[in-house]
């Protein structure tokens, strides 16, 4: 059993930044490939970016160019750095941490609002 504790989501301009905040439990975060995902009102959960236990990274399109994914092994942690931040970036997001083999585990979320 994996638990995720996400922190970091706030009111935020658009055009503005925020900095998303994932702490696992467990010995082996390394080995996690961890994910965030986020779900707007009404609308399916959808992923926002991937990051591998290697470093290897993956983003939706809709976010590539405006969010970095990246992970401290050493503070089992992972952030979503959110930058030139739009109203459709509205959504409640997810951490997600993927075990081979245990399954997958998710965080509570944390509402990220971007509205002048």
């Amino acid at each position: 059993q994996v638990q995720l504790v996400e922190s970091g989501g706030d009111l935020v301009q658009p055009g503005g930044s925020l900095r998303l905040s994932c702490t696992a439990s467990g010995s082996i975060f390394r080995l996690y490939t961890m994910g965030w995902y986020r779900q707007a009102p009404g609308k399916q959960r959808e992923w926002a970016a991937i990051i591998t236990g290697g470093g290897l990274t993956t983003y939706a399109d809709s976010v590539k160019g405006r969010f970095t994914i990246s992970r401290d092994n050493a503070k089992n942690t992972v952030y979503l750095q959110m930058n030139s931040l739009k109203p459709e970036d509205t959504a409640v997001y997810y951490c997600k941490a993927s075990v081979r083999p245990g399954g997958d585990f998710w965080g509570q979320g944390t509402q990220v609002t971007v509205s002048s």
